[in-house]
């Protein structure tokens, strides 16, 4: 029977190294749950694992699509649970490992998703109270306040752009596979002052290079990545290098905790270990001995 760990924390943490760490233990695959990652361009920026790096390990869901194309959660949802099913049924041991919370609820839990139509809708006509007869005319026993007009709104959208009904939040957090769910942190100061130094590593090892030569491409996501946004404003004659490289060490520290916060709430089950960057062996015993004790 295949044994499945999923590995999450905010960025920083050492999942990668940990997850290295784990796959050889169990002879295992590793598959990819941040959304950043699964771009073929960027490297430095994303921090993403060389492939020297990898140990003759077998990642998938890492560099699979281009950042001018069109990749959605439902996309990832699609082509993670197909792998997913397949390693299972050839009973391999299986890693997942990210930072990116709706990937990892996409891929393992009942969270529904559906290619999208495009309907354009207006629903800033409606009352309250109508938004809310519409929502009964599609499901008699929604329990959706009158008066939240952002969820009345959003299960409308949903519906009429998928087909689904928006499901209530147990069934939403329903697993779909058995797992173990371990999560790397560190206290805050420790983690800001660690981002804060590799953001100035990223810059001697050649982000800014990289960055220019993307932004030359004219990508149309490139912006969606923390680190080509921030400098694509320094391309354009908005800010100057230093202010760039501020913004980039500030927005990876909002990002950080905006992912702690999300994994702490939404995963209960979560086993936290904190990073010990002097020595992080220790850390992958810690994790070791808790996944020895499951057996």
């Amino acid at each position: 029977m295949s044994k499945i760990i999923l590995l999450v924390g905010p960025t920083g943490t050492g999942k990668t190294a940990l997850s290295i760490s784990l796959a050889k233990k169990y002879d295992a695959v590793i598959i990819n749950a941040d959304s950043t990652q699964v771009y073929t361009e960027p490297l430095i920026a994303t921090a993403k694992i060389k492939e020297d790096e990898k140990e003759n390990i077998k990642h998938y869901l890492f560099d699979i699509v281009s950042l001018n194309d069109d990749y959605t959660l439902y996309d990832y949802q699609k082509q993670g649970r197909k792998l997913l099913d397949e390693l299972i049924k050839e009973n391999k041991n299986i890693i997942i490992v990210g930072g990116s919370g709706l990937y990892v609820k996409a891929l393992l839990y009942n969270y529904i998703l559906e290619e999208k139509k495009n309907i354009n809708i207006d629903l800033s006509k409606y009352t309250n109270k109508e938004l809310k007869e519409k929502v009964l005319e599609i499901d008699p026993i929604s329990d959706i306040h009158e008066n939240n007009r952002q969820r009345l709104e959003s299960f409308l959208k949903t519906y009429y752009e998928t087909g689904k009904i928006i499901k209530k939040t147990d069934e939403i957090n329903k697993k779909l596979y058995k797992f173990i769910s371990i999560g790397l942190t560190t206290d805050r100061e420790t983690l800001y002052k660690m981002l804060d130094n590799r953001v100035d590593k990223m810059f001697e090892e050649g982000m800014l290079e990289e960055a220019k030569r993307l932004y030359d491409m004219n990508l149309k996501n490139y912006t969606n990545i923390i680190g080509y946004r921030e400098l694509n404003d320094y391309f354009n004659g908005n800010i100057s290098l230093e202010e760039a490289k501020e913004l980039i060490k500030r927005n990876t520290r909002r990002y950080a905790k905006r992912q702690y916060t999300w994994f702490n709430n939404q995963m209960k089950d979560i086993k936290w270990f904190n990073t010990d960057y002097s020595n992080f062996t220790n850390t992958i015993n810690e994790v070791n001995k808790y996944l020895d004790e499951l057996k």
